[in-house]
């Protein structure tokens, strides 16, 4: 099964990726949304999803990225078929074990905005950062480290889009959350974003198509 938002986030994820990019990504929109929409096991339609991406490099960037998609239908549309405490099974706790180093970041704002669209309320970098990250909580400082980067430069909200790009470019290269920083931020300036909006968006953007990419998925997760 797929979400309607994922299959929707998937679509215009990758015609972003083409439109800002080189690479013309939209032939494989068919074909990771029937991975998704298949009924196999999720390590199943993780092998399948990672076939994908292994016949193309030129999409390699968004591998994590969609991994992160994945893993969010399985909770919205996969998890519904299975018993209603099978996130608390040992097959799932094996299945978490064997995907460890999968994914981004993304995986954490993709389940706030499905709580934001379940508790109609919009979404807010602040509320984000204290409410569902809990950064500031001492029990989760790991989520804190991680988030320092956007914790300190809160201010940005208020800021042009190309005070975001150079707040990227000057983290250091091993920050968690580089890649996703400015599409992040970007996002948060402007949750319903209108054509004029992704204009400034992609004109001040890092990595064009991958930063478009994830922002279209972050636009259109509704």
């Amino acid at each position: 099964m797929i979400d309607p938002k994922i299959q929707a986030a998937i679509g215009e994820s990758l015609s972003a990726f083409s439109k800002y990019g080189s690479f013309n990504a939209t032939p494989f929109i068919d074909k990771l949304i029937a991975v998704f929409s298949t009924d196999k096991p999720f390590l199943e339609k993780v092998d399948d999803m990672d076939a994908v991406f292994n016949d193309e490099p030129a999409l390699e960037g968004l591998r994590e990225i969609f991994f992160d998609l994945l893993m969010i239908n399985f909770f919205s549309a996969d998890a519904i078929k299975l018993e209603d405490d099978y996130l608390e099974s040992e097959e799932w706790e094996q299945i978490e074990e064997d995907t460890l180093d999968r994914g981004t970041e993304l995986l954490n704002l993709l389940l706030y905005l499905t709580e934001c669209i379940d508790e109609d309320i919009e979404p807010e970098l602040e509320d984000y950062l204290k409410e569902f990250l809990l950064v500031d909580d001492d029990e989760f400082q790991d989520e804190y480290s991680i988030y320092e980067p956007v914790i300190e430069n809160q201010i940005l909200m208020e800021s042009p889009l190309s005070e975001i790009n150079k707040v990227v470019k000057k983290l250091p290269a091993d920050a968690e959350l580089k890649d996703l920083f400015y599409p992040m931020m970007a996002f948060f300036q402007n949750p319903e974003a209108s054509g004029e909006t992704e204009k400034a968006v992609a004109d001040n953007a890092v990595e064009k198509d991958f930063d478009m990419a994830v922002y279209g998925i972050l636009t259109n997760f509704k």
